[in-house]
């Protein structure tokens, strides 16, 4: 059973940084593509980054220059480092893996950016 553990939301005041991690495990090829989302105030959610196998990224526009996508894929794992970090960015931002038999999402982790 495919398993994503996420870690690193949290509460920060404007221009600061947090870094989001997202562990997967339980199975056996390795993921095409990674990507982080962020649950919008509907209920949908919008691509910020994703990252493929071959290490080619792509970003949401409201984040470019400041976000930044990388993954380790020795430990089935990515990351997300957030700088400069506006009080709209504030959202659930949840974790996707994306494999042979379809895609795994995470549970989320709430960034509150706020002073």
């Amino acid at each position: 059973q495919v398993q994503l553990v996420e870690s690193g939301g949290g509460l920060v005041q404007p221009g600061g940084s947090l870094r989001l991690s997202c562990s997967a495990s339980g199975f056996s090829d390795s993921p095409y593509a990674m990507s982080w989302f962020r649950q919008t105030s509907w209920g949908g959610r919008d691509r910020v980054a994703h990252i493929t196998k071959s290490d080619s990224t792509t970003y949401a526009d409201d984040v470019k220059g400041r976000f930044t996508i990388s993954q380790d894929k020795a430990k089935n794992t990515v990351y997300l480092q957030m700088n400069a970090l506006k009080p709209e960015d504030t959202a659930l931002y949840i974790c996707r893996v994306d494999l042979i038999d379809g895609a795994a999402w995470g549970r989320g982790l709430q960034v509150t950016v706020s002073s």
